[in-house]
């Protein structure tokens, strides 16, 4: 496993288990503790994925069975908006999430998305990492210019950018403005949610066989040697695996260039310049 070295002096895993979309609580425990089982140290939760307790039993079972230590993981959650308005909400946000995952601290705790007032839930995230309870803070789908604005607006550079980053979409401008401020970035969906025949994309999977791996390999390869953290989800066991293979292998400059031709420009996935998707998130409430 490779890792990126944070602005807090932390490292982060290059490759992580995400859990978007699993809600079921049994089957959400499972896939962890199974991703675990196969080498993840990083596990990406959220409180609006509802399933936080999952991952803390996942991660309780794990601990017990001798696969990992706490120290060995590295576990990151997520504010959501609800808990993004009034000063003190966020604080509030980060311990009702420990409690859920049975932590006593979290390696890195995200604003979900530049909604509500995120500057003091911010301030927020800054008083829960002074007071121990999280090693490192960052952000969540901050497009450049909002990440700009935080940057230039605080004495706490966040240490991560969670945004969407794949073939279709690779965002370099995004890459070069988070570079200029030492924040690292991190891929949610780095499979584009299997669209545009991702899995049996030709050029990915000429590229593939070249090195013996499958296209989503290559996929999350390409991020990777771009410097950006891959966060792929799946709940079978041989994708898992499948996943997380993909450290003895690099892409030569040819490869990467005919990848990055792949990019759209845009997502395709969620319009965040959407008023009509920034009302949804802002109605949107996760029990807690």
């Amino acid at each position: 496993m490779d890792h990126a070295e944070l602005n807090t002096g932390k490292k982060m895993p290059l490759l992580g288990f995400g859990v978007f979309q699993i809600p079921d609580a049994k089957e959400c425990e499972d896939v962890v503790y199974t991703a675990i089982k196969n080498g993840y140290r990083l596990i990406d939760t959220a409180a609006a994925y509802v399933n936080e307790e999952a991952v803390g039993k996942a991660i309780e079972r794990a601990v017990k069975d001798g696969l990992v230590t706490r120290d060995e993981l590295f576990v990151t959650t997520k504010v959501w908006v609800q808990d993004m308005r009034e000063p003190g909400q966020a604080f509030e946000s980060v311990k009702v999430s420990l409690k859920k995952l049975g932590l006593d601290r979290l390696d890195l705790v995200l604003l979900h998305q530049p909604m509500g007032d995120y500057f003091t839930a911010y301030r927020d995230l800054i008083k829960a990492n002074r007071e121990g309870l999280t090693d490192s803070i960052g952000v969540s789908n901050f497009y450049p210019a909002i990440l700009a604005n935080m940057c230039e607006s605080t004495d706490v550079i966040p240490a991560v950018n969670q945004v969407e980053l794949h073939p279709f979409f690779a965002q370099e401008g995004a890459l070069e403005n988070m570079k200029r401020y030492g924040v690292v970035p991190q891929a949610w969906g780095p499979l584009a949610e299997g669209k545009h025949g991702l899995f049996t994309h030709p050029v990915l999977s000429e590229i593939g066989a070249k090195y013996g791996k499958t296209p989503a390999q290559v996929a999350l390869r390409w991020n990777v040697d771009r410097g950006v953290s891959v966060l792929p989800k799946s709940v079978h066991e041989d994708r898992i695996r499948q996943n997380i293979d993909i450290f003895d292998f690099k892409l030569d400059k040819d490869d990467m260039d005919r990848i990055s031709k792949l990019d759209l420009g845009r997502s395709e996935i969620v319009d965040h310049s959407s008023p009509d998707f920034v009302r949804f998130v802002l109605g949107w409430r996760v029990p807690r």
